[in-house]
């Protein structure tokens, strides 16, 4: 996966890890940010719109989009991808 990202050109890959419930509150990312679950959830919210991702699934958010994002009960490890 880390290869893949790299591949979209993506030139700062890590693993990050969140405690259950974890919450960020609406922020912004300079560039476009990947992220690819690798166990637990995280429901991120855009534009007014919620959608909880869980292992396998990736979402990417735009580069100065704002968002918000919740860890679920069991927290969240996740590929980050940044550009």
């Amino acid at each position: 996966m880390r290869r893949q990202l790299e591949s979209e050109g993506f030139s700062h890959t890590f693993v990050w890890q969140d405690g259950p419930r974890a919450f960020y509150p609406d922020h912004t990312h300079a560039g476009l940010t990947a992220h690819i679950i690798l166990d637990g959830e995280m429901t991120l919210t855009m534009g007014g719109k919620s959608e909880t991702y869980s292992v396998g699934d990736r979402c990417d958010v735009p580069a100065g989009a704002t968002h918000s994002a919740q860890m679920g009960p069991h927290g969240c490890r996740y590929l980050v991808g940044e550009k």
